[in-house]
């Protein structure tokens, strides 16, 4: 019997010795299956995320960036150890200690989803989740996939150091709405470098490893219990004190959230972002993480994005209330208590211009929520569009335009404003680089990305009259030469052309001087005809125009297409002494490491004559001082400049310069048949735009005059002339409606001559 016993303890033990060969020969198997096919560690060595390219404004600040995925790169050494303590706690415990695989964690896993019958969580390590991470695809639940992971892990773990796998981790992964790295989400999330992040915080990104569903933005409840876990797990692993845990639960959420929308600066960064493609390709722009050393200057960029809303709000008050608003209830657009506008992510500061969400309305005012603030809008903020009560302009819904008056606490003073229907366009330039300082395309780049200052090709008016008389100074004509303001036909492009004045009428004998600062149009085509039209063409050319120039005489008015980055870039020869400095936005580009890439070295080209530019000064200071140009005297320091309008008021336009910058502003409706209406000129509808950006762009700068340049009056004692008008006698600047148009081209100058005589009547 006892012998049967052990016969039967050695087949029972013989039987397990086989099964655990089979076990281990299935396992090597297994092992050698899934090994054959795992990516090469030997990556790691080279590999580099995806990285943010960066856009520095020209006093080295971060103005902008461009990324498929946002990351901005750590180092383990910035990494604050309150972060890797909430990190190592919700995810990893043992980091430290283990070699890339926790056993008894993994078995506790195991177990768990054993009884479950279900997987309900992992004991996956950082190492493991970088593994995954780079190399596999984690959204596999298979046993083949946790399989590979180990294995990567384990050689992960051989050959890197546990602070070079934190740091792989920690900037690879994936923190919800588009962050990627723990340093871009703190710079997201809390608007502050990863070093100063607080307990909190720390504790609240950590718990986003999880995944996307513990989004604060999208689910913070969940984020908030989620954050206090994590509180609450570092002070189980000895990471925080009792205490600070409860003051760390008890904190709020606290956001700062910094949505990456280059808001700054948009028609500029697209500039950029299509200059870098075309160079450098796609992929190093939203890749590889190039450093963009732009020449935009960050005051005179806000400065101007709020000059331009100004104008063209100020436009609109002029125009009256239009209606027509889109409605909450009505258009199924949400509810009152629950409604958040896409302008509300946005900055809410005083001069801000955003939509407002009307909740209620009286016979007296109308409550208006713009995202966390509530305002009353009583009578005195609408006064402009002519109506007595709210209830005439607004009912409970309406989503309307508010500029923010002031903020006070969690109170709101606005006033009502409505969207422009025109357009605008600013550029301004500095003197002495050809640095492009700051730049807008258009009122809205979501709504438009099409870029007014660089795209937009125009009619420009009278403010083309300034080639016109350089051509003739370099001729040796002088400021204090006449010229008869009088009826006159002549013939261009094969038909009679009788050029007439804005104001319909004739000053008489006059001086150039007079002509130019009070935009005279006879003037200048007989100016232009004596010269010769195709001279004109030339000189301007020199100054860098390259759009079509058709060689007749309306072309003198200004009846051509130009854009606005060379009629601005033109200007700056007058304050240059006769030189013009090739427009540029770009300093330099280098790689992620520094490398230089790139970096500007502008063409100079001589235009005229430093003589002729000092003269063309002296003119155009004159506009200001008593031309159409005179509210530009405003600006309290010397500057010189030229106003432009088109027929039918279609374009309004001022380019005008200090001796350090130079800036030009356009107005008026993309639709070119569209009229900006009776009397808005570039003096109404364009000067004051460049008049307030101008004072903010030149604040607390030294006052400079414009250097050998001598003011006209100085020299008119010189001059002994006989005039029928005084040059300094008061300008009309505000032209009436055309009453008549010139008779059609005929044949075959149709094309040329047709269209520009249409063009060029009462410009100025």
């Amino acid at each position: 019997m006892r012998l049967r016993g052990w016969k039967l303890i050695d087949r029972v033990a013989l039987t397990f010795l086989i099964l655990c060969a089979v076990a281990l020969g299935a396992g090597c198997g297994l092992l050698f299956v899934y090994a054959s096919d795992l990516p090469e560690i030997r990556a790691l060595e080279t590999y580099r995320p995806d990285v943010v390219t960066e856009v520095y404004a020209d006093d080295g600040q971060l103005a902008g960036s461009f990324a498929l995925q946002r990351r901005i790169l750590m180092t383990y050494e910035q990494c604050p150890k309150v972060l890797y303590s909430a990190v190592t706690a919700i995810e990893d415990q043992h980091f430290e200690e283990h070699w890339g695989i926790d056993f008894p964690r993994m078995a506790s896993a195991a177990f768990r989803n054993l009884v479950k019958r279900r997987i309900t969580g992992g004991a996956s390590t950082i190492t493991m989740q970088l593994a995954g991470n780079l190399f596999l695809d984690r959204s596999d639940r298979s046993f083949r996939r946790k399989m590979q992971e180990i294995l990567l892990a384990l050689q992960i773990e051989r050959r890197y150091t546990k602070p070079q796998i934190f740091t792989m981790y920690a900037n690879q992964v994936y923190l919800a709405h588009g962050n990627y790295g723990f340093a871009a989400a703190t710079q997201f999330y809390f608007g502050k470098p990863v070093t100063d992040l607080k307990l909190q915080e720390a504790a609240l990104l950590a718990g986003m490893v999880n995944g996307p569903k513990f989004s604060p933005l999208t689910n913070p409840e969940l984020a908030l219990n989620r954050r206090n876990l994590v509180i609450h797990r570092m002070e189980e692993e000895g990471k925080i004190t009792p205490t600070e845990e409860a003051t760390a639960r008890k904190s709020p959420l606290g956001l700062h959230v910094q949505y990456p929308r280059n808001d700054l600066a948009p028609y500029f960064f697209e500039e950029i972002r299509k200059y870098l493609e075309s160079t450098y390709g796609t992929e190093a722009v939203h890749e590889r993480g190039l450093r963009v050393y732009t020449t935009l200057n960050i005051n005179m960029q806000r400065i101007a994005n709020q000059s331009l809303r100004d104008g063209l709000h100020n436009y609109e008050r002029r125009h009256g209330w239009k209606g027509n608003l889109p409605n909450v209830l009505r258009d199924n657009l949400g509810k009152l208590e629950t409604y958040e506008d896409e302008d509300w992510r946005r900055a809410i500061e005083k001069g801000s211009y955003l939509t407002g969400l009307v909740v209620a309305v009286s016979d007296k005012d109308a409550i208006i929520k713009i995202g966390t603030y509530r305002g009353i809008l009583s009578s005195n903020e609408f006064a402009w569009t002519g109506r007595k009560k709210p209830g005439d302009l607004l009912k409970a819904g309406d989503l309307a335009q508010f500029s923010i008056q002031e903020l006070r606490d969690n109170t709101v003073r606005v006033q009502l404003e409505q969207q422009p229907g025109p357009q605008g366009a600013l550029l301004a330039i500095d003197n002495p680089t050809g640095e492009i300082k700051a730049m807008i395309g258009g009122y809205s780049f979501e709504d438009s990305k099409f870029n007014r200052a660089t795209q937009a090709v125009r009619q420009v008016g009278s403010s083309f009259k300034v080639y016109v008389y350089a051509d003739a100074l370099e001729r040796g004509a002088t400021p204090f030469d006449t010229i008869v303001d009088l009826p006159f036909t002549t013939i261009s492009g094969g038909q009679p052309y009788s050029p007439r004045n804005y104001d319909e009428k004739f000053e008489g004998t006059i001086t150039l001087r007079r002509a130019l600062a009070g935009s005279r149009n006879v003037p200048a085509v007989k100016l232009a005809e004596k010269i010769g039209i195709n001279t004109v063409v030339d000189m301007a050319k020199r100054f860098g125009i390259t759009t079509p120039l058709p060689p007749y005489l309306p072309l003198a008015l200004g009846a051509a297409d130009m854009k606005l980055l060379e009629h601005v870039s033109a200007f700056t020869v007058f304050p240059n002494d006769g030189i013009r400095i090739d427009p540029h936005m770009i300093r330099r580009v280098t790689s992620y490491d520094g490398a230089l890439l790139e970096e500007a070295h502008p063409e100079v080209h001589d235009v005229v004559s430093p003589d002729v530019a000092r003269t063309m000064t002296a003119m155009l200071e004159e506009v200001i001082r008593f031309g159409t140009g005179i509210q530009a005297k405003a600006l309290g320091r010397p500057a010189a400049g030229k106003t432009g309008t088109t027929q039918d008021y279609t374009d309004a336009w001022f380019v005008g310069y200090t001796p350090q910058l130079t800036a030009g502003v356009w107005v008026g409706f993309d639709d070119k048949q569209i009229s900006l209406g009776k009397k808005e000129t570039g003096a109404r509808a364009a000067l004051p735009i460049w008049v307030e950006f101008m004072q903010g762009a030149v604040a607390g700068t030294p006052l400079m005059d414009f250097t050998n340049v001598v003011p006209l009056e100085q020299q008119a004692g010189e001059h002994h002339i006989s005039v029928d008008t005084p040059d300094t006698a008061p300008t009309e600047d505000e032209p009436p409606a055309p009453k008549e148009k010139p008779p059609a081209a005929s044949p075959p100058a149709k094309s040329a001559a047709a269209n520009t005589t249409d063009d060029s009547q009462h410009l100025r």
